[in-house]
């Protein structure tokens, strides 16, 4: 009999967009603000309004959109911040061509959108929008490290006017960008759940949305809301990458009229964002409806899923939420059209909004309960094969609540909304519920081997709360719950196999500091940090998952255990699994166990390393029937010439016995 069991699978590959580079950080900080310089310009200059800092296709890229007062050719300037003297550009600035249309009568003016590219890692930059006379002000963001651990933001509704008191509610979506940021200011995305503004077109609710500088300071990855799509304004301020703008994903069927639409995708550090117009949904409407967005999500994640170690989807209308929506009957068709396509493509996590509360379910598959006996609130789950955790996000501004409502007899799967048999309050699909009229946001921390999710507090009762000033009710206790407590916490492992993955961050090579982490869980092994030796090659070590053996036939077979592991890969670049090594050795004894023969790296004798399969244990016919615990330390050594990247192979185990 032979057992293969594979430790990994190919979408586990990380995606490298720049190869080998090494950017130090040019300037001692970024400088976040107002502005860095305003420029005097003459009476008749164009004005530039309503500056959008957007997410790119990948971490080198930006798109920035704005409003301008005339029908002129416009740009964007950039440059290191460290390079700007004074507040003014160098004259070596690099410019990006801004292209744009007449925005709709109720919006008046222009709108343009350019493509930031080539942004290095680590590096401050500023930037600014316009033309010679009439530049904006300077604004500045920072980029990171494009490989590794990193937190977003996701906000649900800030719905600007919906109080029927912008100011307001600009002040309550004020607070708590302000909280977010100062908590997390390192944060590399700010995600919206749509629903901006209370009315599409009203450009005096989209000023106050776009009022916080935080929106010119980190990339913004919109979504359109019902309230977004009935008006050309949301398209005017937020131009997206990877869009699909044809008729299927508007709700009308009309890209040309008067309604906004669009499914778009990016990449952006080992996440897969894909977000969709969830307003199209029924094709009596005249788009595509659900169907389209089911085929969108499995063509984008057919052709990108291995591009990336986690698939994300954002769209606004949640389909397991809690409150006043959570029984509307578009939603429960997104219930029976959504699910089963998301858990069969592996979908991670989907982010939504419209409710107006906070909700986060269980772990779903194919539109029911992955696994009975989760536990509600539980803070640490893992998900087996198909399993998918969709979160709903509360108000972000404090302009309107919902209030949770009470389940119903209709069933625990599929389109039900049935009580939880482990907590009747709550409906089937959801874990934890959550109504305080207080605002929140949600921190999403992506690292190697888990997503963790926090619902964060960034209000109390206390003003800027416009719902609870003009009367609602509020529950919440600044003393026991203040501003930056934690509503709901829960840490997802996500399936990765029955095997072991293994991982390895290849640096760039010397000179400056270098080297990698792993944090290893569900199979995972741990190289620990990279060290250049001799100035030629790299060189990590580790041990395997120990592998248990039992035997407890009366016939008394031989058994061997074997390993060969395959290319380690990012992308399209990789080095041959043979520069990994091994020492083979019994932990436990027993079953009549012997380790195998160590196999060096080929980087030392040319070999096939484990390249080829090679014994990690085995016994002899007549051995003892019991049981061995089997280990092996791990050598990689590979050459410096290696690009830098976050790679990652398959070790397939096989045991044969007669």
């Amino acid at each position: 009999m032979t057992l293969t069991t594979s430790t990994g699978h190919p979408g586990l590959v990380r995606r490298r967009l720049v190869a080998g580079i090494v950017a130090g950080f040019l300037g001692t900080a970024a400088a976040f603000g107002s502005g860095l310089t305003a420029v005097a310009s003459a009476a008749d200059a164009t004005t530039v309004t309503g500056i959008v800092l957007g997410v790119g296709a990948n971490e080198t890229q930006r798109i920035v959109t704005w409003y301008s007062s005339a029908d002129t050719a416009q740009k964007i300037q950039l440059a290191p911040t460290a390079e700007l003297a004074n507040g003014e550009f160098p004259a070596g600035a690099i410019t990006f061509g801004a292209t744009g249309s007449a925005n709709i009568a109720s919006s008046g003016g222009f709108n343009r959108h350019a493509t930031i590219t080539g942004l290095k890692e680590n590096t401050a930059y500023s930037y600014r929008v316009g033309a010679e006379g009439s530049w904006s002000p300077a604004y500045a963001f920072k980029t990171q490290d494009f490989e590794g651990n990193y937190d977003f933001l996701f906000f649900g509704d800030p719905q600007i006017g919906s109080s029927g008191d912008p100011l307001k509610d600009q002040a309550g979506w004020q607070e708590t960008l302000n909280v977010a940021t100062a908590a997390n200011p390192n944060i590399e995305l700010l995600v919206s759940g749509g629903d901006h503004v209370e009315s599409a077109n009203n450009e005096t609710q989209w000023n106050a949305f776009l009022g916080p500088d935080q929106l010119r300071q980190y990339p913004v990855a919109a979504t359109i809301g019902n309230h977004d799509v009935g008006g050309k304004a949301y398209e005017q301020h937020h131009f997206t990458p990877n869009t699909d703008r044809s008729a299927a994903y508007y709700n009308n069927g009309n890209p040309a009229g008067n309604n906004s639409g669009g499914d778009y995708w990016y990449i952006y550090k080992d996440v897969l964002f894909i977000d969709l117009n969830s307003n199209s949904y029924s094709t009596a409407q005249g788009g595509g409806g659900d169907a389209a967005h089911v085929s969108y999500v499995t063509d984008v994640i057919n052709q990108h899923g291995s591009e990336a170690k986690w698939k994300v989807l954002v769209y606004h209308h949640s389909i397991y939420s809690p409150a006043d929506h959570a029984k509307d009957a578009d939603n429960k068709a997104r219930r029976v059209d959504f699910p089963t396509t998301f858990s069969k493509l592996g979908v991670d996590m989907v982010l939504q909004g419209h409710d107006h509360s906070y909700s986060r379910s269980y772990l779903i598959k194919n539109g029911e309960k992955a696994n009975p006996a989760e536990k509600p609130g539980a803070d640490d789950v893992v998900a087996g094969p198909g399993g998918v955790l969709y979160v709903t996000a509360n108000s972000s501004s404090g302009s309107k609540y919902y209030d949770i409502t009470k389940p119903d007899s209709s069933g625990t799967s599929g389109a039900g909304n049935g009580a939880d048999p482990l907590n009747p309050d709550n409906y089937w699909y959801n874990s934890v519920q959550n109504q305080e009229h207080v605002r929140t946001y949600v921190k999403v921390e992506v690292r190697n081997d888990k997503l963790v999710v926090n619902n964060l507090r960034s209000g109390t009762c206390a003003a800027p709360n416009a719902a609870v000033e003009k009367g609602l009710s509020c529950i919440n206790t600044p003393e026991g719950q203040p501003v930056g407590s934690i509503v709901d916490k829960v840490t997802v492992h996500p399936y990765r196999g029955d095997g072991q993955a293994i991982q390895v961050n290849v640096p760039a090579p010397a000179p400056g500091e270098f080297g990698w982490t792993i944090d290893g869980y569900n199979g995972l092994v741990d190289l620990g940090v990279a060290q250049e030796r001799d100035g030629t090659y790299f060189e990590a070590t580790g041990k395997i998952n120990p592998i248990l053996v039992s035997d407890s036939r009366r016939t008394l077979a031989p058994w061997s255990i074997s390993a060969s592991v395959g290319d380690f890969q990012d992308a399209d670049k990789k080095f041959a699994g043979s520069y990994l090594g091994w020492t083979p050795y019994v932990l436990d004894a027993g079953a009549g166990a012997v380790a195998g023969a160590p196999v060096l790296s080929s980087y030392d004798d040319q070999g096939k390393g484990l390249g080829a399969s090679s014994g990690l244990g085995s016994a002899a016919q007549g051995h003892a029937r019991g049981g061995a615990k089997l280990g092996a330390d791990l050598d990689l050594k590979i050459p410096d010439s290696i690009a830098k990247g976050n790679y990652r192979a398959t070790l397939t185990i096989t045991a044969l016995s007669s």
